[in-house]
């Protein structure tokens, strides 16, 4: 089975202090989608010829200039690079060739070396194989579910493969369910990020097989909904998908309180532990839910799988078990696919999806270099695009595809000189339609700015990656002037006071007003 974008959207839940919060819901049907974005992105902009002359905006220099002045970025570490998008000069810099922490816009180097590595038309795929012979409908023997790294696997997809094994004729398996993981290694945690973040649905390990529970595809997760019960009794607890709680381990530690109590909720897994821990109160009548990681996606992915091969009407006698599936003789049984990358890229960077990131950083490790993907590999896949982009490498430094690691660095000019660079690629277009839109209160258009620059000349006009995380906020991408000219810019900010993020926006909003 293919997928195509589906609806995009759904509830995605986060651990809050005391109360849980539900993301904003938001559905776009894919075609709808894809022609709306498609309607902000202008041409593709040839690369810079070697002829072209250098220009030059001495009054925009002097504007921004003025601009920079302000205290939130003189007290910080701010670098900016402006470029002329159709010939790529150089319009205005400060501390342009500056190392700096860029969060996710890490990202937009990932977005474009995936683009190049893997193919605008890639798509992941997760197999069932046979290696035993079948008598009448039973398999003699174990039955392999091997993933390829697919981050927008869901519930759904895998009741496909199992319907698929169903109409291959089996009904029951004799031998075990084997888990293959091993298109990328066992590293599923990056070193360089921080273990507290173990829980959190936006730092879930990295497996090759794994399962997003949201229309969100936040891969390797699990939403835990609690419910009050009867005061003082415990709080009644689900999942979804239901079928995870074969796989969990859940330590149930609330209270039910008198209605109009407080909340005291918090739901956690501690790093390298598989229980979840939901402890506090929950006043009479209430009821939340929270996103949070699980330890081994590749299992819990299985434990799905399972449940939908009994409703499927297959039975497995053996366990589950976790192999490499052996070389020789083979055959595939069911077969999914996901989206296609330069679909995938709508989610993943609207909605900033650090898991899908890493996907893409091992799968192009593994497609370079013909091993096992990791992230070794990967970044290095990312770093050669670059360098083939003649992109400046100095004060590049990478650890991980997402930007969730304080390790990376990026420079605006790296950043702009991409930026003006991908132009040139048959896949830009969708490159561009990615990013997210200023002021474009649509979820699946604006994503992470839909709520920033609305009203202002910049609303619609700019195309931008957005970075964030304690003491680091980003920007960079595409705007276009008031006479239509297309401009390129970056500006990456570490800070320990106010934060620069609304210099950012005058940066863009002055750039969407200007008139060469």
């Amino acid at each position: 089975m293919s997928r195509s974008l589906p609806q995009l959207g759904g509830m995605l839940t986060r651990r809050i202090a005391m109360t849980i919060t539900p993301r904003s819901l938001v559905a776009a049907v894919a075609a709808g989608l894809m022609i709306t974005s498609a309607a902000l992105v202008a041409p593709p902009q040839q690369l810079p010829q070697a002829a072209a002359a250098p220009v030059s905006d001495p009054a925009l220099a002097k504007k921004l200039t003025t601009l920079m002045k302000d205290s939130r970025i003189t007290k910080g570490k701010t670098a900016v690079a402006v470029l002329d998008a159709a010939t790529g000069s150089e319009l205005y810099q400060r501390k342009g060739s500056q190392a700096t922490i860029p969060a996710s816009n890490t990202k937009i180097v990932t977005a474009a070396a995936a683009m190049h590595t893997l193919g605008p038309d890639y798509r992941f795929q997760t197999q069932v194989i046979k290696r035993a012979k079948v008598t009448g409908s039973t398999l003699n023997g174990r039955l392999y579910l091997k993933g390829y790294g697919d981050p927008t696997a869901r519930q759904s997809d895998y009741a496909s493969l199992a319907k698929q094994v169903r109409a291959a004729g089996i009904k029951t398996v004799t031998g075990k369910l084997v888990v293959d993981a091993t298109y990328f290694d066992s590293v599923r945690y990056n070193p360089a990020w921080r273990t507290s973040y173990a829980d959190a649905y936006y730092a879930a390990p990295i497996s090759a097989l794994t399962l997003a529970p949201n229309a969100d595809y936040d891969s390797g997760t699990v939403i835990i909904t609690y419910r009050a019960g009867a005061v003082g009794k415990k709080a009644k607890i689900t999942t979804t998908p239901a079928a995870a709680k074969s796989y969990l381990s859940i330590k149930n530690l609330t209270k039910t309180g008198a209605k109009g109590s407080s909340w005291t909720v918090g739901v956690g897994r501690s790093y390298g532990s598989g229980t979840i821990t939901v402890r506090g109160r929950v006043p009479s009548g209430g009821s939340g839910s929270a996103l949070i990681s699980v330890n081994r996606p590749d299992l819990y992915a299985a434990a799905i799988f399972r449940a939908e091969l009994k409703k499927a009407g297959v039975s497995v006698k053996g366990g589950t078990t976790v192999l490499a599936t052996p070389d020789g003789k083979r055959t595939v049984l069911a077969t999914d696919h996901s989206m296609r990358l330069k679909d995938l890229l709508v989610p993943f960077m609207k909605l900033s999806n650090n898991m899908h990131a890493e996907a893409l950083t091992k799968a192009m490790g593994a497609k370079r270099s013909g091993a096992v993907g990791t992230w070794t590999n990967g970044l290095a896949a990312t770093r050669a695009y670059l360098t083939l982009r003649k992109v400046p490498m100095t004060g590049v430094s990478l650890s991980d595809g997402s930007g969730l690691t304080r390790a990376n660095t990026l420079t605006p000019r790296a950043l702009g000189t991409l930026l003006v660079a991908v132009q040139s690629e048959p896949w830009f277009p969708a490159f561009k339609a990615s990013l997210p839109v200023a002021g474009n209160t649509n979820r699946m258009v604006g994503g992470t700015l839909r709520y920033r620059m609305n009203g202002t000349r910049a609303e619609n006009n700019a195309w931008a990656k957005t970075g964030s995380l304690t003491g680091v906020t980003a920007l960079s991408g595409y705007v276009k002037g008031r006479d239509g000219h297309l401009y390129v810019f970056s500006m990456l900010s570490n800070y320990t006071q106010s934060s620069p993020r609304p210099v950012e926006d005058k940066l863009v909003v002055t750039l969407a007003g200007w008139r060469r």
